[in-house]
């Protein structure tokens, strides 16, 4: 049988273990391991998001391709090792599905959106009761999300057994308390604490992004690509002047940015 008449996920199993076949395989791929990959991982699931953020379709095949083979790649790793294969792994997250949708697969009632999330949570908090050992309930918060996302992981996983501000308007005045220490710290010129008063202040934010119901990571990608269109109306502006933004100032580039916001609103 030709490869090609493989089922693509076989054959793609097929191609990642000569890949990683000590006998004639990939010099590179041979010399990685979880670790190294693991950033590969990361990257390619916020192309995935970059993707969806531009609509572009075509790209999001592709994109999830590249993730696709990031698990593919650790699980022929762990194969090796005789640890699990892909398939333990296909079969673990559909068990879980089956697991964390009993309205859909069991007897229980249908549940709305809302209801199946806060069901979600107390399914995967017998879970993790179910292993057996003592445990935080903040355990299994992955460290390697991104700070934003692991804080409002974390706070919601607080929330959840009460230790909440009650309401947006009193952590809002949270912030306006560690924004005072941040001040404070920087004018006393100590870097290091200010470092803590800061990182206090995002975590703020974070408990703000979670009340609210929005994604911070998606506040602040749609921010960054806000900041990156407007600063291209100043670099081109500038361009018709027969400048560079390293031979205008601040007022200057300033007054183009208000500018760059009156045309968007127009």
């Amino acid at each position: 049988m030709r490869d090609t008449d493989l089922r693509p996920i076989d054959r793609l199993l097929a191609i990642m273990a000569r890949l990683r076949d000590p006998d004639g395989g990939c010099e590179w791929d041979l010399e990685q391991t979880f670790a190294t990959i693991a950033p590969y991982t990361v990257e390619e699931a916020y192309e995935v998001a970059d993707a969806i953020e531009r609509g572009d379709l075509t790209d999001l095949r592709d994109e999830l391709g590249d993730l696709l083979l990031q698990v593919v790649f650790h699980a022929r790793m762990a194969e090796e090792q005789g640890a699990f294969s892909f398939d333990d792994v296909a079969t673990a997250i559909s068990e879980k599905m089956i697991r964390r949708h009993p309205h859909v697969f069991g007897q229980e009632a249908q549940r709305s959106s809302a209801e199946q999330t806060r069901a979600w949570e107390v399914i995967k908090a017998k879970e993790r009761a179910g292993k057996g050992r003592d445990q935080s309930l903040l355990d299994d918060v992955p460290v390697g999300l991104p700070g934003l996302t692991r804080a409002v992981k974390l706070s919601r996983r607080a929330a959840g057994v009460g230790f909440v501000w009650p309401t947006v308007d009193q952590v809002l005045e949270k912030l306006d308390e560690e924004v005072a220490e941040l001040k404070a710290e920087i004018a006393a010129g100590d870097l290091a604490k200010a470092r803590d008063e800061l990182g206090d202040v995002l975590f703020v934010v974070a408990n703000i992004a979670r009340t609210l119901e929005i994604d911070p990571e998606d506040a602040v990608r749609a921010t960054n690509a806000k900041f990156a269109r407007r600063f291209r109306f100043i670099e081109a502006a500038l361009k018709a002047r027969g400048k560079t933004p390293d031979q205008s100032d601040l007022a200057e580039m300033d007054a183009l940015w208000d500018a760059a916001k009156a045309a968007e609103r127009g």
